[in-house]
């Protein structure tokens, strides 16, 4: 998995860093609270394991920022804390776990693990460019928080798009989701997507040539 750890405490930090690394895991870490929130403005992650109280935007805050832009991750949260309206603001935040320090290496990988093993997570909201977002559950395309105005078959492609992010869609895929088996010809299909780029205030439908479209991952 994919994670960003949040810790201000070096060892700690580095003993986590090092434990998650040897069991295969992919970590970036961080000491900071504004580094934290910036790494996540330009990358994307599986997981995410945070203190709450460190130097500038406490754990909490970071995901009430992370929610206010439309991106939802799981997270895991480490601390010392022990209040009950701390863990109750954390579990209402979407908390998945909260381990309260000090707690052993092994056992943050046994919640990792748990949460590796559970069925996928569903999230509604997914990031599509800097500033546009997809809401799977309503079938709305946010342009920041305002909703853009498109039409039916528009949407569709979007949806379409979105659950394929980072996949090429060719143009038979597209005749068979979007134009569920209609008698459809390329042209037309092309002209569709081309008008609604149109519409778009950021391009993020990318052309693949002679083949169809895709919307790319995030780096």
């Amino acid at each position: 998995m994919k994670m960003l750890l949040l810790e201000d405490d070096i060892l700690l930090n580095t003993a986590i860093t090092h434990y998650l690394s040897s069991i295969g895991h992919a970590i970036t870490s961080v000491r900071d609270g504004n580094v934290c929130l910036n790494v996540l403005q330009t990358k994307t992650f599986d997981l995410l394991i945070f203190d709450i109280n460190v130097p500038n935007i406490d754990g909490l805050s970071i995901i009430e920022k992370l929610h206010a832009m439309k991106k939802m991750v799981p997270v895991i949260f480490i601390s010392t804390l022990i209040d009950i309206e701390d863990i109750t603001r954390a579990f209402e935040l979407g908390c998945f776990d909260y381990l309260k320090k000090p707690f052993h290496l092994k056992e943050l990988g046994l919640r990792i693990n748990k949460i590796a093993q559970s069925k996928p997570i569903t999230l509604c909201h997914k990031r599509l460019s800097k500033c546009y977002s997809y809401n799977s559950e309503t079938m709305a395309l946010y342009f920041n928080d305002t909703p853009e105005v498109l039409s039916k078959r528009q949407l569709k492609i979007i949806d379409f798009l979105a659950h394929n992010k980072g996949f090429v869609c060719s143009y038979e895929m597209f005749m068979e989701h979007v134009w569920d088996d209609v008698d459809v010809d390329i042209p037309t299909i092309r002209a569709e997507i081309n008008r609604l780029k149109h519409l778009l205030k950021e391009d993020f439908i990318v052309n693949i040539r002679g083949i169809g479209y895709m919307v790319k991952r995030s780096e």
